[in-house]
C-alpha cells in the first residue's frame, strides 16, 4: 500500500529509520534502534591506524629477513637456527592473518567478518602467539644446554632433533587453542574473547607464566656460568697471574666468541736458578796445597774466568729476556680480562634486552586477562587499557627478529647482503 493511499484511508504511519544491514548500532544487541557511530574520533582512527600499519610492516619485514638469512647464508645453517626460522615464520602469520582483522575490528568498533571467522580467527590467534612464546622457551634451553653441556649436547643437536622439538612446540600451542575453536561465543557484531575461568588459567599458565618462569630460571642460570667463567680470569698477587678451574674442571677456550670468559695464560713458574758455580776441587783448612798444584789451580782459575763472564752474561740476558716475556705475558693476560669483562656486559645487555622485551610485551595482557576471569566485575579493567595490553602482545613478533638476531655478527652480515642485493635489484628495475 502506498503512502498516499494509506493518507486517504485515514491511516498514520511512522516515520522508521533504518541502518546498513552491514552496521550495527552503538549497543551491539543486533537492534536497529539507534545509528552505528566509530569508536573513535578521525584523529584516533588515523593514529590508530598508522600504528597499526607500522606493526604489521615491521613484522613482515624483519621475519621475512630471518628466513631469507637463515635460507641464503651458509654461516647459519645450524641446526639450531632451525629455531629462528619456525619462531619467523610463527611471528609471520601473526603479521598476515590475526593482526589486520584486530586492526579492523578496533577501528570499526565492531566484528564485520561472521561467527564461522571469528571462532577461527581466535583459534589462530591463541596457536600462534602461544607458538610464538613456546619458541622462545625452546631457544632459552637450547642455549642453556648448549653453554652448560657443549660438548654431548652438541653432538646430539641434529637437525632431526631440532625438528621435533619444533613439532612438539607446535602441538603443545595447537592444544591450547583448540578449546576457543569450539567454545567461541556467537555474538552479532562481537567477537569476545573466551572468558571461561578454567580455560583463561590454563591457557595463560601453558602459554605465557610457565614459559615466562623457564626462561626466567635458565637465562640467570646462563649468566651465572658465564659470571664463572669471567671469574677464572683475574690478575694474581705478586705479579703474575693464575686461573681458577672451572666448575667443569675444563679450561675455557680465550679465542671462543661464543664464551663469556676466555682462559688465562698464567706466568710460567719461576724454576731454581742453575748453579753456574763449578767447584772442581774443595781446599781444605787442613791441608796445604803444594806449589805445583797452586800453580796449576791458578791457571785453572785463569782459563775458566772469561767461560764465567760468559756464562753471567747469558744468565743476565736470559733473565732480562724472561722479565720481558713475564710483562708480555702479563699485558696479554690483562687483555684478555678485559675482554672477558666486555663480553660479559654485553651479554648481560642481550639477556636484559631479550628477558625484558618478552615481559613487557606479554606480562600485562596475561595478568589482567587472567585477573579479569577470576574475580569479574571486581577487578573489571577498563576497555581503553585491555585493548592497549592486546595490542602491547603483538609488539613481541616485530622485536624477536631484532633481539635473537642482529646481535649475531653472521645475521647482521647476512641482512646486508640481502638488503644490498635487493636496493641493486630495485634500482635496476628502476632504471629499465
Amino acid at each position: 500500500m502506498r503512502p498516499a493511499d494509506c493518507a486517504d484511508h485515514g491511516i498514520e504511519m511512522e516515520a522508521v529509520t533504518l541502518a546498513p544491514p552491514d552496521r550495527p548500532n552503538a549497543s551491539y544487541n543486533g537492534s536497529l534502534e539507534e545509528p552505528w557511530s566509530p569508536p573513535y574520533s578521525p584523529v584516533e582512527t588515523t593514529l590508530i591506524l598508522l600504528a597499526g600499519v607500522t606493526i604489521i610492516i615491521s613484522d613482515l619485514f624483519g621475519n621475512m629477513l630471518v628466513v631469507a638469512a637463515v635460507r641464503t647464508s651458509r654461516a647459519l645453517r645450524a641446526p639450531q637456527n632451525l629455531f629462528l626460522v619456525s619462531l619467523a615464520s610463527a611471528d609471520l602469520l601473526v603479521g598476515t592473518v590475526i593482526i589486520p582483522f584486530s586492526l579492523a575490528n578496533e577501528v570499526m568498533g565492531y566484528w564485520h567478518f561472521g561467527s564461522a571467522w571469528c571462532s577461527l580467527y581466535l583459534a589462530l590467534d591463541v596457536l600462534l602467539c602461544t607458538s610464538s612464546i613456546v619458541h622462545l622457551c625452546a631457544i632459552s634451553l637450547d642455549r642453556y644446554w648448549s653453554v652448560t653441556n657443549a660438548i654431548s649436547y652438541n653432538l646430539q643437536r641434529t637437525p632431526r632433533r631440532i625438528k621435533v622439538t619444533i613439532g612438539v612446540v607446535w602441538l603443545i600451542s595447537a592444544t591450547i587453542a583448540l578449546p576457543p575453536l569450539f567454545m567461541t561465543k556467537n555474538e552479532l557484531w562481537k567477537c569476545p574473547l573466551n572468558d571461561e575461568t578454567w580455560y583463561v588459567l590454563a591457557s595463560c599458565t601453558v602459554s605465557f607464566f610457565a614459559p615466562c618462569l623457564v626462561m626466567l630460571l635458565v637465562y640467570c642460570r646462563i649468566y651465572r656460568v658465564a659470571k664463572q667463567r669471567t671469574g677464572a680470569l683475574y690478575p694474581a698477587r705478586n705479579g703474575s697471574l693464575a686461573a681458577k678451574p672451572s666448575p667443569s674442571g675444563g679450561s675455557l677456550n680465550a679465542d671462543d666468541p661464543e664464551n663469556a670468559s676466555s682462559q688465562s695464560s698464567g706466568y710460567p713458574q719461576l724454576e731454581g736458578e742453575p748453579d753456574n758455580v763449578d767447584l772442581d776441587e774443595n781446599s781444605s783448612s787442613s791441608s796445604t796445597p803444594k806449589p805445583k798444584e797452586a800453580r796449576l789451580s791458578q791457571h785453572r782459575r785463569a782459563e775458566e774466568a772469561p767461560a764465567a763472564d760468559s756464562k753471567a752474561k747469558n744468565r743476565l740476558s736470559w733473565t732480562v729476556s724472561r722479565r720481558q716475556q713475564q710483562r708480555r705475558d702479563r699485558s696479554i693476560s690483562l687483555s684478555k680480562v678485559r675482554l672477558a669483562q666486555m663480553r660479559e656486559k654485553r651479554f648481560t645487555f642481550v639477556l636484559a634486552m631479550v628477558i625484558g622485551g618478552f615481559v613487557v610485551c606479554w606480562f600485562p595482557f596475561f595478568f589482567t586477562y587472567s585477573l579479569e576471569s577470576v574475580c569479574r566485575e571486581a577487578c573489571a579493567i577498563p576497555p581503553v587499557l585491555f585493548n592497549f595490553f592486546f595490542w602491547i602482545g603483538y609488539l613481541n613478533s616485530c622485536l624477536n627478529p631484532v633481539l635473537y638476531t642482529v646481535f649475531n655478527q653472521d645475521f647482521r652480515k647476512a641482512f646486508k647482503r640481502i638488503l644490498l642485493r635487493t636496493s641493486r635489484w630495485a634500482l635496476g628495475r628502476g632504471l629499465r
